[in-house]
């Protein structure tokens, strides 16, 4: 997923997409364990993406955040 297209979505869609991704994830390195991963390369773009899921919904909770004070 493009950084653009997870810009777009909201915090709720975020934090599911973040619990999605953390449950692929969990399923890949099972797999990677018992020697059934087919596409290794996989583990690393889904930490990559884990992690700027992360930061956007983090920008968009400090961002509500200092718009509930104002």
């Amino acid at each position: 997923m493009k950084v653009a297209e997870i810009r777009k979505l909201s915090t709720q869609e975020l934090e599911k997409k973040f619990r999605d991704t953390g449950d692929e994830l969990m399923n890949l390195r099972l797999r990677k364990q018992t020697g059934q991963v087919e596409k290794p390369h996989m583990l690393c773009s889904l930490r990559r993406e884990r992690a700027r899921i992360n930061t956007i919904l983090a920008e968009k909770l400090s961002s509500e955040a200092i718009a509930a004070k104002a």
